[in-house]
């Protein structure tokens, strides 16, 4: 302990068992595991000295960010040293004649275009956490976002990234420049969770504000027709910057949660077109008549900017809003393509009835990512079961449909388990050899991503270290 204390200073060692509670779990609270020791670091000296004092120590190092991942991303492993990185900030340059900007990883993803606003630019990835979590977690996750149809998720916006390894020694991947030669390691890192070391800075490409957006609301009988009015305006050629869907269950939340002229429909759609003038005016148009030929019930244009941005606040808060309808749920983050989301919403409505647990919906339509969310009491242990299960074969659904385990929330530990469901054993192999290469001792974020602990070296694999007894490493000071 005391050495960690002369690296970062007493104050940002955290021990106390009351105040380790507080690091037990990311957003997925009901999957935790208490660390041994909390530390944070301010600056990439600080972050180099504290692994290689772990990595003399023996210790697994679990980085964290703003502690906001679904997917127990960044939920410790017991006993380990959490690496928190929330204190390193800064905005260290911004580019605007190149369009690029330095940050440090716990630099919160909307205060970044808080930032540029003034200067009629923004950065385009925009997770509905964006008003609270990190640069660094987003590069761990490829976070996403309702705009990332149009403009790509993070890992189309990092140019490169700092990393520190865990023998203390730093690379970097990637750079200023649009492609830099040799292998691309920096996408490597984008959504590695976290495994592959420590990231300490990243390089950005920010984005010029276009010159109008046009939003509409579409509601709609059920989901179906909602689905069907997607797969018409992605076929006609129009790529909307945004289309989030929300069914029944979630507007009702969303009604309850907040008040407005919230609808009670089945179903609705919110797009955001932009561009030009011309061309905002004539897709949004266009979009209007495509939802009209697929059932649509009503078009809403907002009036003004305070119009639209209570719209969008509505769709941000969907999740929160669902604590008025459900103790707890379960999010989970498939998807599937999108001509099969009217086919695939009805088969989670049948899950739901199968398991008796309600279901919500509300996702990123555009793109196919749903975010099925599984209301269940927790206090109920059998329904709590139910509830899981349920959530499991959604994610085999997914899979059956075409699509994917995870879009946008990453595989953490609340996905491991179905990586088997969509890659075979020598492709989980090949990514280890890739993950035993930047950290040939798994000491980084062990227990994540591979479904099978195997060790680096004659077998390639996810090594899972025994656990360390951290209180006699930190006792001998």
């Amino acid at each position: 302990m005391a050495r960690f204390r002369a690296i970062v200073g007493s104050e940002n060692c955290i021990s106390d068992a009351d105040e380790l509670v507080a690091y037990e779990c990311d957003a997925l609270a009901h999957h935790r595991a208490r660390p041994g020791l909390v530390v944070l670091p301010a600056s990439r000296e600080e972050v180099i000295e504290v692994v290689k004092l772990a990595y003399a120590s023996g210790l697994p190092i679990v980085p964290r960010g703003s502690g906001t991942g679904l997917s127990g991303g960044a939920m410790p492993s017991e006993g380990c040293l959490l690496l928190g990185l929330s204190r390193m900030r800064r905005i260290l340059a911004i580019d605007l004649d190149n369009q690029r900007m330095r940050v440090q990883p716990g630099v919160i993803n909307l205060d970044i275009s808080k930032r540029l606003a003034p200067h009629g630019y923004y950065y385009a990835p925009d997770p509905s956490s964006a008003q609270i979590c990190s640069i660094g977690g987003n590069v761990a996750e490829n976070s996403g976002g309702a705009h990332c149809l149009k403009y790509g998720f993070t890992t189309h916006h990092v140019l490169g990234a700092e990393l520190v390894l865990a023998n203390g020694s730093v690379v970097q991947l990637g750079g200023a420049v649009l492609d830099t030669p040799g292998y691309d390691l920096r996408g490597a890192l984008v959504g590695s969770e976290g495994t592959l070391g420590v990231v300490t800075e990243v390089t950005l490409r920010i984005c010029r504000f276009p010159e109008a957006t046009r939003t509409l609301l579409a509601t709609f009988p059920s989901t179906t027709e909602a689905g069907n009015a997607v797969s018409l305006i992605i076929a006609s050629g129009i790529v909307p910057a945004a289309i989030e869907m929300m069914d029944r269950l979630a507007i009702t939340a969303v009604r309850t949660a907040l008040g407005g002229a919230w609808p009670e429909v089945g179903a609705l759609l919110l797009i955001d077109v932009d561009g030009t003038l011309i061309e905002a005016e004539h897709t949004a148009e266009r979009c209007s008549q495509l939802c009209l030929s697929a059932g649509a019930l009503e078009l809403r244009k907002p009036a003004d900017a305070a119009e639209r941005e209570a719209m969008w606040r509505g769709r941000r808060s969907a999740f929160t809003a669902m604590g008025r309808m459900s103790p707890n749920y379960i999010v989970q983050d498939g998807v599937i393509p999108r001509s099969q989301i009217a086919r695939v919403l009805e088969q989670i409505a049948q899950l739901g009835e199968k398991w008796g647990v309600r279901v919500a919906n509300v996702f990123h339509a555009g793109d196919g990512n749903l975010h099925p969310l599984v209301l269940y009491d927790g206090a109920n242990l059998e329904q709590a079961e139910r509830a899981e299960r349920c959530s499991g074969e959604i994610v085999r659904l997914c899979v059956s449909a075409g699509g994917s385990i995870t879009g946008e929330h990453g595989v953490g530990v609340d996905k491991a388990s179905y990586m088997g469901e969509m890659f075979s054993e020598t492709d989980l192999e090949t990514m280890s050899w890739l993950r035993c290469a930047f950290d040939p001792e798994s000491r980084f974020n062990p227990g994540k991503i591979f479904p099978t602990p195997r060790l680096c070296g004659d077998r390639p694999g996810h090594y899972v270290p025994h656990r360390t007894e951290l209180s006699g490493q930190i006792g001998r000071g």
